[in-house]
């Protein structure tokens, strides 16, 4: 039997929104992290990343768990449908080995497949490893009667974390290949999450304009 997952929960509350706050899991898949033969990097990477880009209120769920799908799949059935997380990043196990199977569980739970998710996480590598190729990183939506959760799988790297996210800059700033982020705002506002905001000096989000909300304090 697996062992159940142990749930630890991390806060932000900003205060520049009064929306009801978004709900993120955050799961780093490892073998020897999950054993305790080296510290996790994947987890702290998220966080730091969403504190930086997110303005809206957020609160954190962690998991740490090892390379195993059934595993994988309760933790993210947990995240989504008693957890009610709206958004669930996942990091590892995604590559092509025997004991990578992340990609294969979350698939499994999901109920809707969101392809495009990973096709540009590899655009965004291949800038920098032709072996981006090999990542077969995807996402999907978990629905249930009432909630949904849209499910990302994101390199393992803490710096591949940040660039597939964000995407890359130039010298000056200016965006060179989009990261993934800028669309998860309008996804969630989809499936009927929390409205989200981000910085857009970390990763504007996109919508379109007749689903934009005014700032608070505007009229």
């Amino acid at each position: 039997m697996m062992p159940t997952p142990t749930p630890t929960t991390v806060t932000k509350t900003m205060t520049n929104n009064a929306a009801a706050p978004l709900l993120v899991g955050l799961v780093s898949i490892s073998d020897r992290a999950s054993g305790g033969v080296y510290q996790d990097q994947g987890i702290p990477a998220l966080q730091e990343w969403l504190a930086r880009a997110l303005t809206t209120p957020f609160e954190v769920e962690t998991r740490l768990i090892a390379d195993e799908q059934p595993q994988i799949e309760a933790t993210l059935i947990e995240l989504a449908d008693v957890a009610r997380c709206h958004l669930i990043l996942t990091t590892g196990g995604t590559g092509p080995s025997r004991r990578d199977v992340t990609p294969e569980a979350t698939k499994a739970v999901g109920t809707k497949e969101m392809p495009g998710f990973g096709e540009q996480m590899r655009q965004i590598s291949l800038h920098f490893v032709p072996t981006a190729i090999l990542s077969r990183q995807t996402a999907v939506i978990r629905e249930s009667a009432d909630h949904a959760a849209l499910i990302i799988n994101l390199p393992g790297q803490p710096k591949a974390i940040a660039e597939t996210l964000g995407g890359l800059k130039d010298a000056d700033g200016a965006t060179l290949v989009g990261g993934i982020f800028a669309a998860v705002p309008y996804c969630v506002d989809l499936i009927g999450g929390p409205y989200m905001e981000t910085d857009p000096a970390v990763c504007k989000a996109f919508r379109p304009k007749s689903a934009i909300r005014p700032a608070q304090g505007q009229a």
